[in-house]
């Protein structure tokens, strides 16, 4: 059964912007350029959505999250599946779809509270469960306290990732080595 034609406008929408972010182009969305490649006037989007953001929040919110897998294989290796987590997290920022995505996010985030929890909360999630697991494996291993707070970790993860894609710069070799290096001495027995 085909869609009604505004739910078939609103999804072109949601695609044109998906689109956009992938293709590093977020910054260039115009609310008349999405009104036009869905086949809507600009009053129609306004009456779906906010803001720009807000459609962004939504597309990625109801499609792929382009670049979120943020998670890796797992060693035998904390200090290996930590450098590997953050080099990918890194790699991501390098590219100017990375730095485009994190960007419209945060703008999402500082627009819509709800909203940006909401993202923040999907795309979070497959970090808080990689760090739990890899936390949960170490302390299975002795080699991790039991007394850490894999959600704490997963944060602070979270956080570094964060602070890199609103500067725009990938974290440098050095810097993942130093943050790998004081996280572990605060973890490991």
């Amino acid at each position: 059964m085909p869609r009604p034609r505004s739910e078939a406008a609103r999804q072109s929408v949601l695609e044109a912007m998906r689109a956009a972010v992938v293709a590093g182009e977020y910054e260039a969305v115009t609310i008349e350029g999405l009104a036009e490649s869905a086949g809507v006037s600009k009053q129609t989007i306004y009456r779906w959505w906010p803001s720009k953001a807000a459609i962004l929040g939504e597309a990625l919110l109801e499609g792929e999250v382009p670049l979120a897998d943020a998670t890796v294989a797992m060693t035998d290796d904390i200090r290996a599946d930590l450098h590997a987590w953050f080099s990918a997290m890194s790699a991501g920022m390098e590219r100017p779809e990375g730095v485009a995505l994190a960007r419209a996010l945060i703008a999402v985030t500082a627009t819509d509270h709800e909203l940006g929890l909401a993202l923040n909360e999907r795309l979070a999630a497959p970090i808080r469960s990689w760090v739990a697991e890899r936390i949960a494996r170490g302390q299975a291993a002795d080699e991790i306290r039991e007394d850490v707070d894999a959600a704490a970790i997963a944060d602070q993860l979270i956080a570094m990732a964060s602070y890199a894609a609103l500067i725009g710069q990938p974290l440098s070799a050095e810097r993942v080595e130093e943050t790998v290096t004081r996280l572990l001495r605060g973890i490991a027995r």
